[in-house]
This record gives structure tokens, sequence and C-alpha cells, in this order.
């Protein structure tokens, strides 16, 4: 693709989009670099285990090893992604931990994980991909949140407070690039079925929100009229189960 020449998608049709998914190899990030694929994107997902990266590849999806929460391998995925596929139009910073206990319980190395993975990264990625993206004359950031950053819970204070900052970074980088072409969104899903640090087993509770579903928000967000910005989604099921 030529500089400056943002794709201008239709219908399912992503065949000229060249996508980063950080923690693309397993639950939420694996179903978004799947939906994307299927529409023909070229697609580069980061993980930290070299089996589930090598599981999550193929048909359209590249494997690039990286712990996006250490921001000198943030910036070497990102250069990576877009050296594999000759440049960059959309970022979804997904990749993030869990681990959910009593504050007076936490470690200080369980607390920067979840601010580095959850919060730290995003920055990390996002000041990488930026340039590409103007280059491209434009492009998506789309962060994955949740729900926890403004429905703080008991055993969640890093995890929500994570997700809070990343709300906060979200709604300011989108104010400061949106003059460049590039729009940037917050998916922010309730109770999903991924297993997500250790709350609950992937696949199970039908109630729940389904990686497919977040993943068809991001292929209707990047079709989504240029004139128009969803800059915010909140995503919950439908039925929850009752208390």
């Amino acid at each position: 693709m030529s500089v400056n020449s943002w794709p201008q998608t239709t219908g399912d049709d992503l065949g000229t989009l060249a996508a980063v998914v950080t923690g693309g190899s397993r639950g939420i990030g694996r179903a978004i670099a799947a939906a994307l694929a299927a529409r023909g994107a070229q697609v580069a997902i980061t993980g930290r285990t070299e089996d589930d990266l090598r599981a999550a590849s193929g048909g359209g999806i590249h494997p690039v090893r990286a712990d996006v929460g250490r921001p000198e391998q943030a910036a070497a995925a990102i250069d990576a992604a877009v050296l594999k596929l000759g440049g960059l139009d959309l970022l979804v910073n997904n990749a993030g931990v869990g681990w959910f206990g009593n504050v007076a319980d936490m470690t200080t190395d369980q607390w920067q994980e979840i601010i580095g993975t959850n919060l730290s990264a995003a920055f990390y990625c996002s000041r990488a991909a930026i340039p590409h993206l103007r280059h491209r004359g434009g492009g998506w950031i789309i962060n994955i949140s949740s729900l926890a950053g403004k429905n703080p819970f008991v055993g969640g204070a890093a995890y929500c407070a994570s997700k809070a900052g990343l709300d906060a970074f979200t709604e300011a980088l989108m104010q400061e690039v949106r003059y460049d072409k590039i729009r940037v969104s917050n998916i922010a899903p309730g109770s999903v079925a991924t297993g997500f640090g250790g709350r609950g087993e992937a696949g199970l509770h039908e109630w729940k929100i389904q990686p497919q579903d977040i993943a068809d928000l991001v292929v209707d967000l990047v079709t989504f009229p240029e004139r128009s910005l969803p800059s915010r989604i909140e995503l919950r099921p439908s039925r929850p189960k009752k208390a």
C-alpha cells in the first residue's frame, strides 16, 4: 500500500489491512486476529509463549514473540510487525494479565506486572505505532479495556486501577491524534468466557460474552464510516447469571 492511502474498507473486505494484535495468541486477542485474517487482513500477533503463538499462527496471522509490558520489546515488536506486513493500519492493544486478591496479600511484582501489561504496554505500543499510522495517512488504535475500570470490586484493586488508567489514556489519546486521521476507541467488556486470571474456565458459562463477540466489534469498528467515531463501547452479557 502506498503512503497516505488508509484503506477504505467495505463490507467484509479487509484485504488491504495490516494489523497488530497484542496478546493475540489466546482468548480475546486470538479471536480478534482470526476475525481480521478471515476477512483478508494480514495480522501480526504478540505473545510471550512460543507454543501459544505457533498454535494461533497461519492463514494470514504472523507471530512476534514479545513481552509488550517491556518498552524495548514493545517497540521492537511493532517494528518487526511493520517490516513483516509492509506497514501498519490498525493496532489492537489487548495484552492483559489478571491477579485477583487483597492489597495486603499482593506482591510488588504482581502489582507491577498488572500495571505494566494492562496499562503501560498500551502506551509503549501506541507510541511506537503512531509514526507508522501517520505514514499511512491514518488508521486505528483500539484498546481492550474492561467494565472493571469504572466498577471496582474487592480483590481487584490492581486490575481495576490498570483498566481505569487505560480508559483515561484512551480518551486523551483519541483527542490527541484525531486530526491525523487516527481513530482511537475503547472496548470495555464485562464477563468474558476465557478463564482469564483463573476466574472460571474458558468456553464455559454460556451466559458470558464470547471472545468472538468482541472480535466482531473490532471488525465493525474498522469498517465504520470515517466521519464517525464510536469512541467507547461497553459490552455486557444480555442475561447475566443472577446472584
